[in-house]
């Protein structure tokens, strides 16, 4: 139950209400974004709430239980603080969102109806629709390591001790073919075999997508040029001379942070767990060649 201030009850027991609602987005580069329905701005806490964002919410339910409570919020990117690009450049992704009840002519009066976070974000033209999850989202997410073959590190973080900034795993090149908003061809990356970048990181340090930063789908060379293409596609149309960085990709395997890397002292998977064809071995009767000794059979 939602604990009301005098003055707002007061107000709501009137019966001639002046209430909208506003959205405060916490983005995890530290921008603090505020979004409201009202006709005019509102301001509190130190933060301005824009009426321009044509912001509409479908309905709020509360469950019993751990299940997730969703709810989804819809706009136009007609507002000054929201972009296309920043949306593909994933700048929103997880940011914490709380949604307010407000008095609009007394914003003092006010109640907070429901904090969590952004999940899938879908665009379509210049609208885009976005979910929000309730805080026990996070109970379903997957806490400490797991006891897998594949490595559960991110290749570069402190568990893998990697240098990304070391020449043999990074490099820089420039677009000089365009295909798609996912697929481009760049120059300055033929000395790195194929598939060196699959699954690493590409950025893009200058023209209209600046700061976008994607994973890396293909990598393969062809005609003394790298071909590029990107799992999620950029903003923007990239153009002749726009220069990217990138970083090289790991599969996860410990033949690959061996092999590739030499790393496999750092290799944080388990490639040596017994999977499905060892639990359903079966003893059978020794073999007199082998001194006796019992053989397994699947």
């Amino acid at each position: 139950m939602k604990k009301l201030s005098p003055a707002l009850q007061a107000h709501l027991d009137s019966g001639a209400t002046t209430l909208a609602w506003c959205w405060r987005l916490f983005r995890r580069d530290g921008n603090r974004l505020g979004f409201t329905d009202h006709d005019r701005d509102i301001i509190f806490d130190d933060t301005t709430f824009e009426a321009a964002a044509g912001m509409t919410t479908t309905e709020i339910k509360d469950s019993v239980g751990l299940s997730v409570d969703n709810l989804s919020i819809e706009s136009a990117l007609s507002s000054a603080h929201l972009s296309d690009r920043d949306l593909a450049a994933g700048v929103y992704d997880d940011a914490k969102i709380e949604i307010w009840r407000v008095n609009w002519s007394d914003p003092v009066q006010r109640v907070l109806m429901r904090s969590g976070s952004l999940g899938e974000v879908r665009r379509s033209g210049i609208a885009f629709s976005a979910e929000i999850r309730g805080l026990s989202h996070y109970l379903q997410q997957p806490q400490g390591r797991l006891y897998q073959f594949s490595c559960d590190a991110t290749l570069g973080d402190a568990r893998c001790r990697i240098n990304l900034n070391d020449p043999v795993y990074k490099a820089a090149g420039v677009i000089s073919e365009v295909a798609s908003l996912r697929q481009f061809s760049v120059t300055g990356l033929t000395a790195f075999a194929n598939d060196w970048f699959s699954r690493g990181l590409c950025r893009v340090v200058s023209g209209v997508n600046t700061g976008t930063a994607i994973e890396v789908k293909r990598h393969n060379l062809a005609n003394n040029l790298a071909m590029i293409e990107l799992w999620q596609p950029l903003a923007d149309l990239p153009v002749i001379g726009d220069s990217v960085e990138v970083t090289a990709g790991c599969d996860k395997t410990f033949r690959t942070c061996a092999g590739r890397f030499g790393n496999g002292g750092n290799f944080r998977g388990f490639p040596h767990m017994p999977g499905n064809d060892y639990v359903t071995t079966v003893a059978r009767p020794g073999d007199p060649a082998n001194n006796g000794a019992p053989l397994f059979a699947s």
